[in-house]
């Protein structure tokens, strides 16, 4: 939301409501009319109290308790449409006076306007309503009325008059919220032409009745129209003192219904490395309902400068999204030294989500973000300091498009892709790709068939269709001539037939034939050129339409084996659940001359090899060789039932995951010249601590020995030389959380403000992005602690040299006491021996304001930051900010 937009919201309401509050108390109520009749029974709740003696029938009707009718009124009347009337305690028609009285939880609706109450009277003569709460056995005022007027929101009130006929109404002791600020009002009068006369007001960003720590300004009267506000005394209220010295003697205020452009405040500071600052100076654009924008700048006195364009559109009902255009030229040392440096970086993102009620069968998504991967690094993520910003190390976006066919047996998607690899500056764009997929089918099955399927009767069909155009390349020259020659594509159909069957009742027989073929564009030649340094091997690409087919075929058999250990301690029952699987696999070799997918090649030394001409090809080659084998994978899972005293369900037996999955798969090509078996993969998870801990590993065996002084493997086995393989691979992984339940309690917020998202305004979003990049965001003080992290661990070694990464990640919170807050983030890189990027946050909930206090300690982001501001969303503005930055200092 601009400044502008808020100031002028913020006066709006300010003044809108401020005329209807009283100094310092607000309340207000008014007694009905001096009427024997009406008093006494007004006075009383107890029907007891009304006897056939006093009363005669002809007089009042009593209705029975949980009243509930409908009363169409006459046309002598002037109400023509149904009075509904509900009353949980009872109901009194008074025929001589023509007065209704509603008791306990009364509530009336006639046209669009309705009301719910303690106690409801109803004058048919004036047709004219009045209500109040009352007070119970404790002193305590309950039951107030809640009145929700045409296109309005509900108001709870003190007391309320309304008649029907005029539409004018009386409301006393007013309290509502409007866009996350209070206000309250004393009287409030409000006529058919919807203008409304206010006398003691005040609006504040506290919701009790008697703010006790607020921002709040008092006005004695004021008159609010559709376009305007006339207020006349006016004084500033802060801590409940009133500040008479900063007061108004009139206003004269526009109220406008839409959005109107704006100047946008910038901030002031200084940086280590920049300068002094004016930061996010700009102009609001309103275009339209549905379109607004912001640009901005920001200026260093050291000659760096930051722009972008920020942009949010939506269609009700259809689709809604934004876009972000952000650049920034970076400038660092003195000019003239070597030290000197400037960089210029951007970041580009959007995002783009349609209903899927606005186009059913049809979907349209996009999610965008994309630049240069120093940006986050040089501008400090924007100055917002963001920690997953300045800590990551890609990016990725996706524009999607899809379309289901034929009673959604044929699906159609599409996508623009891309991926950049932030440490490497590498970029990888799929500039489109596209699917059309048809569901399997048994085209031997009959739709008329009775009974079971026959054997052949299983047999399924399917077909797909792939098209891809991508390339790779460093960021640097994503623009080039010479990248956009490095472009590959093509396209890719296959066609899968698949059988499954139960056989001897314990065994599932699975057989299958797979038919692919590819479409190329171009294919590639090696050839050797003669140069002054000698020959030298070159690499042309033909263009040309080229086709490639193969095929391949595979026949299994799996099975489930259980297991069950004994007994041991509280331990009740462990079962171990084997699943072996074996398969025949057969595939031709179409490095064969009679296919032609593969040519001869001598190198400068003399040597022959073949090499594929779709080498390098998006969708790859036919395979060389020919592979008749056996496939073969073992999987695990344990699990154990123990004893607990916590748990007592199931007669206090829990279930333990020991082992949630351990496979182990390979191959053997029996036709293969050398190197038969291939390498042993295996993997596997767990979790620890009643699955607060997640571990997860993998790794590769190399079945073959290694000879260190010719630097390759050798076609023998490692058992051998005395080994029973060489780990060639691992990798492990865990995370965890000691208290689940704060990250459950944190995504559910943030869930729950997406689903929001749609019916918010342009200006709450951006609100709402702001707040989400706020490490102190959805504070949870019911969650009196949090601890979680995650560990990394990669080995690998091909037998030369080994290779060792390791990174540690760990974050949490605390309450001090239940308004005192402490976050931090922090972590190690075990291979660079250095602290990754540290941050302690401070948070401070003072009900209707909060405060917080940032601090990165060390490192290139060194910087701590105060603020205070109100969290009403329309006074998302009105903060102050004291912050220090030593960016670029380290």
């Amino acid at each position: 939301m601009s400044n502008l937009k808020s100031v002028a919201a913020f006066f709006s309401y300010i003044l809108l409501i401020i005329t209807a509050f009283p100094a310092f108390s607000v309340y207000g109520q008014e007694i009905p009319r001096a009427d024997t009749t009406r008093s006494t029974l007004t006075d009383s709740l107890v029907m007891d109290s009304l006897t056939a003696d006093s009363l005669t029938a002809d007089s009042l009707v009593t209705d029975s308790l949980a009243a509930d009718k409908d009363t169409v009124r006459r046309a002598d009347d002037g109400l023509n449409a149904v009075v509904s009337i509900v009353a949980a305690d009872s109901q009194v028609t008074l025929l001589k006076t023509n007065m209704v009285y509603l008791y306990g939880e009364a509530k009336i609706k006639y046209e669009d306007f309705e009301l719910a109450a303690d106690y409801i009277e109803i004058d048919q003569n004036t047709n004219e309503v009045f209500a109040r709460g009352r007070y119970d056995n404790n002193g305590r005022y309950i039951g107030r009325p809640v009145v929700i007027f045409p296109n309005e929101s509900p108001k709870v009130v003190d007391s309320l008059r309304y008649d029907f006929e005029t539409k004018n109404g009386n409301a006393f002791g007013i309290f509502t919220e409007v866009d996350g600020g209070f206000i309250q009002a004393s009287k409030i009068r409000k006529n058919v032409y919807n203008e409304m006369s206010l006398f003691h007001g005040m609006y504040s960003t506290c919701n009790l009745p008697q703010p006790h720590t607020h921002f709040g300004i008092h006005i004695s009267k004021g008159i609010v129209t559709e376009n305007q506000i006339i207020a006349g005394p006016a004084y500033l209220v802060m801590e409940n003192v009133p500040l008479q010295f900063v007061a108004i003697p009139f206003g004269f205020f526009p109220k406008p219904d839409k959005r109107a452009s704006g100047f946008l405040f910038p901030t002031f500071g200084e940086e280590f490395s920049r300068g002094f600052f004016m930061r996010d100076i700009g102009w609001y654009l309103a275009f339209n309902d549905y379109w607004d924008s912001e640009i901005r700048g920001t200026m260093y006195s050291k000659g760096s400068y930051e722009a972008s364009i920020l942009s949010n559109y939506r269609v009700n009902y259809k689709f809604d999204g934004g876009f972000n255009i952000r650049y920034a030229n970076t400038k660092n040392g003195v000019e003239g030294t070597s030290q000197y440096r400037s960089t210029k970086d951007f970041n580009v993102t959007w995002n783009h989500s349609q209903r899927q009620e606005a186009n059913p069968g049809t979907t349209f998504s996009a999610n965008v973000n994309f630049g240069t991967s120093s940006y986050f690094q040089n501008t400090a993520a924007g100055a917002t300091y963001n920690y997953e910003q300045l800590t990551r190390n890609n990016m990725s976006s996706s524009i999607s498009y899809g379309k289901t066919f034929a009673d959604g047996k044929v699906n159609f998607t599409s996508s623009l892709s891309h991926r950049q690899d932030m440490t490497r500056n590498e970029v990888f764009l799929e500039l489109p790709t596209f699917s059309l997929n048809v569901s399997s089918f048994n085209p031997f099955d009959s739709k008329d068939r009775v009974g079971e399927q026959k054997w052949y009767q299983r047999i399924t069909m399917g077909y797909s269709l792939q098209g891809r155009n991508s390339v790779t390349a460093q960021e640097a020259g994503l623009f080039s001539r010479e990248t956009l020659e490095k472009f590959q594509n093509g396209f890719q159909h296959q066609i899968p037939i698949n059988l499954s069957l139960n056989v001897m009742k314990y065994f599932q027989f699975n057989t299958s034939v797979s038919y692919t073929e590819r479409w190329y564009l171009q294919s590639y030649r090696r050839r050797l050129d003669n140069t002054p340094g000698g020959f030298e091997e070159v690499r042309d690409t033909v263009p040309g339409f080229n086709r490639a087919y193969d095929y391949s075929m595979s026949t299994g058999l799996s099975t489930k084996i259980y297991g069950m250990y004994p007994k041991m301690g509280k331990i009740q029952a462990m079962r171990h659940v084997i699943t072996p699987s074996v398969n025949f696999n057969y595939r031709p070799d179409f490095s064969d001359p009679l296919y032609g997918f593969y040519r001869s090649f001598v190198n400068a030394q003399g040597r022959e090899s073949i090499y594929s001409i779709f080498e390098g090809g998006i969708f790859g080659s036919p395979g060389s060789g020919r592979s008749m084998g056996i496939g073969f994978s073992v999987d695990n899972n344990i699990e154990a039932k123990v004893i607990s005293k916590k748990d007592t369900t199931d007669g206090g037996i829990k279930k333990i995951p020991i082992l949630q999955g351990l496979t182990f798969s390979g191959n053997y090509n029996f036709v293969a010249d050398s190197f038969k078996l291939s390498n042993i993969n295996f993997s596997g998870r767990t979790a620890l601590f009643n699955q607060k801990i997640n571990i997860n590993f993998n790794g590769t065996f190399d079945p073959y020995s290694f000879d260190t002084q010719l630097g390759r493997r050798v076609n023998r086995f490692a058992l051998q030389d005395g080994q029973l393989a060489r780990l060639t691979n691992f990798g492990l992984s865990f995370d965890y959380s000691f208290n689940p339940q704060a990250n459950q309690n944190r995504q559910q917020g943030l869930d729950s403000l997406d689903n929001q998202r749609a019916s918010m305004t342009p200006e709450q979003q951006q609100a709402l992005a702001r707040i989400s990049r706020d490490p102190n965001a959805f504070v949870d003080f019911n969650i009196p602690w949090n601890l979680a992290g995650s560990f990394s661990f990669q080995y690998s070694n091909l037998g030369v040299r080994s290779n060792i990464t390791a990174t540690l990640n760990i974050h949490g919170d605390f309450s001090l006491t239940p308004k005192w807050k402490v976050q931090f983030n922090s972590g190690y890189d075990f291979r660079q021996k250095e602290i990754s990027l540290t941050r302690f946050s401070i948070y401070r909930d003072l009900h209707c304001w909060d405060m917080s206090f940032g601090w990165v300690p060390f490192g290139r982001f060194q910087s701590y930051n105060v603020t205070i501001r109100a969290k009403a969303s329309i006074l998302q503005d009105l903060k102050l900010t004291k912050r220090n930055d030593n960016f670029g200092g380290f």
